[in-house]
C-alpha cells in the first residue's frame, strides 16, 4: 500500500516565506482572511503508485471543511491503522461561521499545491490552519518555535515595554479564561493570542506565557511581532497615535516591509529560510510606519 520502508520518526519540515498583505491584525476582525502566512511540507512523499492515500486524504479534507461550516475548531481521522491519516482545522476566534468555512475552504487546495504529496503538511492563514500527518508522524512539543516576523521599527517613545508587557499580561489571563482565545487593547497595544481547540486553560495559558517571552527575546522592542508555537500563536501592533477602527483601516491603508524568519528549535525538524514578505498596515502617520 506504499507504507514507508521504516517507521517515521525525525522527518524534516521546510517553511517557505511567502509575499503577503495584511499580515498584522487591525482592532477589529479583517475581511482579508485568507492571505497566505507560511506552510510546513514533510520532506518524505507518499509512495502511493494505487493512489490509496490520494483517496484516504479527500474524504478527510471533505470532513473538516465541512465541519467549519459550524466550529471553529475540529480534527479528523481517514483511514485504518499505518494507513490512516490524521488532520484538524482551526479558524482564528472572531470569524464567523461562515468566514470560517470560506477560510477552511481554501485549505486543501492550498495543501495540495503547496505540499504536493508529502505525508505531514501545516498551511496557516491568517485566519485559520490546517495540518495533517500520517500515521506515526513524529509531533514537535506544543511550544516548538515554527514561524516568527518582527517589524523592523523600533518603538522611540518612552513606555512601550510596559504598555506591551501589561497588554501580554491582560492576553495571558485572556485566552485562560476565554476559550483559548483572546483579542484585546491597552494604551495603543493592540494583542491577539490563540491556542489550538483542544488545549485546556491551564495549558493554553502556560503556551502564550511561552510566546509571549520568546516574542519579547525574538523581537525586543519592535513595534509589531508574532510569533507561532506548534499549538499556539500570538501578534501584536503598537498604534503610537491610536489603535485605529476598523473603518479607518479600510481608508488608510498602506503597504510597508517587514523581514520574516523561520526558525526550529529541534534539528532534526529543521525549518528553514527566510525571505522578504510585505504586510498591510492598517496605520498611516504624517510619514509612513515602516513594519
Amino acid at each position: 500500500m506504499g507504507l514507508p520502508p521504516k517507521p517515521l520518526s525525525l522527518l524534516s519540515l521546510s517553511l517557505t516565506f511567502l509575499t503577503i498583505l495584511g499580515f498584522f491584525p487591525s482592532a477589529k476582525p479583517s475581511t482579508d482572511f485568507t492571505n497566505l502566512v507560511y506552510k510546513g511540507c514533510a520532506d518524505q512523499k507518499f509512495q502511493d503508485p494505487s493512489g490509496v492515500y490520494s483517496k484516504t486524504l479527500k474524504p478527510l479534507f471533505d470532513s473538516l471543511v465541512s465541519q467549519s461550516s459550524t466550529k471553529n475548531f475540529s480534527t479528523a481521522t481517514s483511514g485504518e491503522g499505518q494507513s490512516s491519516i490524521t488532520g484538524l482545522y482551526q479558524c482564528r476566534g472572531d470569524l464567523s461561521n461562515s468566514q470560517c468555512y470560506t477560510c477552511v475552504g481554501k485549505l486543501p487546495g492550498l495543501c495540495t499545491k503547496l505540499c504536493g504529496k508529502a505525508i505531514a503538511a501545516r498551511v496557516q492563514l491568517s485566519g485559520c490552519y490546517m495540518r495533517y500527518e500520517l500515521a506515526g508522524f513524529k509531533q514537535v512539543t506544543a511550544t516548538e518555535l515554527l514561524y516568527k516576523v518582527c517589524g523592523s521599527t523600533q518603538a522611540s517613545q518612552s513606555g512601550f515595554e510596559e504598555k506591551r508587557d501589561t497588554t501580554f499580561g491582560m492576553m495571558e489571563k485572556g485566552v485562560e479564561g476565554g476559550d483559548g482565545f483572546y483579542t484585546g487593547t491597552y494604551e495603543s497595544v493592540y494583542v491577539l493570542g490563540q491556542c489550538e481547540g483542544d488545549m485546556g486553560g491551564s495549558d493554553c495559558g502556560d503556551c502564550v506565557n511561552t510566546a509571549v517571552e520568546r516574542v519579547k527575546t525574538e523581537c525586543g522592542d519592535s513595534i509589531s511581532g508574532q510569533i507561532y508555537l506548534h499549538k499556539c500563536y500570538i501578534s501584536y501592533s503598537y498604534y503610537p497615535t491610536g489603535v485605529p477602527s476598523q473603518s479607518s483601516a479600510e481608508s488608510g491603508q498602506s503597504t510597508e516591509k517587514t523581514v520574516a524568519l523561520v526558525v526550529g528549535g529541534v534539528a532534526a525538524l529543521g525549518f528553514g529560510i527566510a525571505c522578504l514578505m510585505f504586510v498591510r498596515t492598517a496605520f498611516k502617520k504624517h510619514h509612513s510606519s515602516k513594519y
